[in-house]
């Protein structure tokens, strides 16, 4: 691993044209939005704090400059209940922002990328993999070297490839 010039964070506001993510656990609860989540499982309303967000702002701001954000998420039915809330609640809030969500259903058919880490990937340039704590905690980010950037664009690819659109695959199987 390498560091970057900038912190992940500030990649949000610096990347030029597309920024993709793979995320590939079932519970990222410990990793902000906790009050949310709380509020989904006792079934009360979406916080305000929660709908205006600042990650909203991010997104909004980089789609309305004509910038891609998207990500698909390999997982497997049934949902677990931290599924439920970050694809009925942040997936379908985030989307009115502008961010694209894939998935990866691999109920019925074998991961085609098994063992491919939670990263960012910006203008198929830089890479931040993420690290999380086995409670869905996050633990940080490292940057790769670019000599493996390759290997991270071709996980972006075959996941894409395999994956549906979000509107889609929700029809069929939310809850």
């Amino acid at each position: 691993m390498t560091t970057s010039s900038r912190p992940l964070g500030e990649w949000f506001g610096a990347f030029e044209r597309e920024a993709f993510r793979l995320e590939t656990l079932d519970d990222y609860s410990r990793s902000g939005g906790v009050d949310a989540y709380e509020a989904f499982l006792a079934g009360e309303p979406q916080p305000e704090s929660y709908r205006s967000a600042d990650w909203v702002t991010t997104v909004r701001n980089a789609t309305r400059a004509g910038k891609r954000m998207y990500r698909v998420h390999v997982l497997s039915r049934p949902l677990t209940p931290y599924l439920r809330f970050e694809l009925g609640w942040g997936y379908r809030r985030n989307a009115l922002a502008g961010e694209e969500f894939f998935i990866l259903d691999t109920t019925e058919q074998p991961n085609p990328i098994p063992g491919a880490p939670d990263f960012w990937l910006f203008d198929e340039h830089t890479v931040g993999s993420m690290k999380y704590d086995d409670a869905g905690g996050y633990l940080g980010s490292e940057f790769v070297d670019a000599d493996r950037v390759a290997e991270f664009v071709t996980y972006r690819d075959t996941a894409m490839a395999h994956a549906e659109p979000f509107p889609d695959w929700w029809a069929l199987h939310g809850e």
